[in-house]
């Protein structure tokens, strides 16, 4: 069973505690107009290895960051599907997983552990009076008791805040698909987004797309990042618009991309066939139904056991009238 409820909280980061003890969690307290929230984030997991994989982008865009910002404060709740504002780290493009670093909890020493990274980031946030915090997770609360770290009543906020699907057996059912937790810090002075990824190194980077179960150790992979999505024209200035996507084979040998796919953020399919002999390009024209908007979008690449192989994102911003977007 996936999470039982998923959506986002907006507010302001007024006060923080490092995590500790058995289980440590980093604790921000989140004011939403005039509501006091607790977001919990996992610095250490209960599964070898404990050290959480760790990605920050410092200069996140992504087409849901615009969205975001019309949400009213306090929670919203999601539908998990693609499409919308729901995360989902394998489907939703939103960061180069090779960036991801494990980190342990707290170690001696400056700057150089989850606890330590994660309030560089919130204390940035509560310093600024315009810092909006949007916390992806499943909510819990209100309860009658008040909170046991911050002490407001009735206690109430949002746990979860990291991948959600691909989990080890004994947490499988947890999983789903579109229920990722995360955070992103909007600056609204410097127009800066900050988007902030935790993943337990138990979880798996390919799970099916009904379940969110793992598929690894079922299923090969072997093309897995061989072939990149490195350009797309997604506003053409011709009538009718004649757009494309270009994709590299990175690798020594040749790649059949026979059964292979290109999805939208949609999940509309174009399918692809024909070999991509080793180091080169090609530049595959946009077909129905595929839908690049120029408004913002993803674009995916599956290979013939429809397991993500790349995938990019862009924003409106990118997608100037006859320029080509590279990724």
């Amino acid at each position: 069973m996936p999470l039982k409820q998923y959506g986002v909280l907006k507010g302001s980061a007024t006060e923080m505690k490092l995590g500790s003890g058995p289980s440590p969690h980093y604790q921000v307290r989140i004011v939403a107009g005039g509501v006091h929230y607790r977001i919990a984030v996992n610095v250490s997991s209960k599964l070898p290895p404990s050290d959480l994989q760790f990605l920050v982008d410092e200069h996140f865009q992504h087409p849901l960051a615009e969205t975001l910002e019309a949400l009213p404060p306090g929670f919203t709740p999601i539908p998990s599907s693609a499409g919308g504002l729901a995360l989902d780290f394998i489907r939703g493009n939103l960061f180069d997983r090779d960036g991801m670093t494990p980190l342990p909890p707290n170690v001696p020493g400056p700057d150089n552990d989850l606890n330590e990274k994660l309030d560089h980031y919130f204390q940035r946030a509560a310093r600024d009076a315009q810092a909006q915090v949007y916390a992806f997770g499943e909510p819990w609360g209100p309860e009658p008791a008040e909170d046991k770290y911050f002490h407001f009543k009735p206690g109430r906020g949002i746990h979860d805040i990291h991948m959600n699907q691909g989990n080890d057996p004994s947490f499988a059912d947890q999983d789903g698909v579109y229920q990722d937790g995360g955070v992103l810090i909007h600056l609204p002075a410097t127009q800066q987004w900050v988007g902030i990824f935790l993943k337990f190194q138990s979880q798996s980077w390919h799970t099916d797309d009904r379940t969110g179960h793992t598929l690894d150790g079922t299923i090969p992979i072997p093309h897995d990042g061989v072939v990149r999505i490195i350009a797309a024209l997604v506003n053409d200035t011709r009538s009718p618009e004649r757009e494309t996507i270009t994709l590299l084979n990175t690798s020594p040998d040749p790649v059949s991309l026979d059964g292979w796919a290109l999805v939208d953020k949609n999940k509309h399919k174009q399918p692809l066939s024909g070999d991509l002999p080793p180091g080169a390009t090609r530049l595959l024209p946009v077909a129905k139904p595929l839908e690049l908007s120029n408004n913002g979008g993803l674009i995916s690449l599956l290979d013939d056991q429809g397991l993500k192989i790349d995938g990019v994102s862009y924003v409106k911003a990118q997608a100037r009238p006859g320029w080509t977007v590279v990724f």
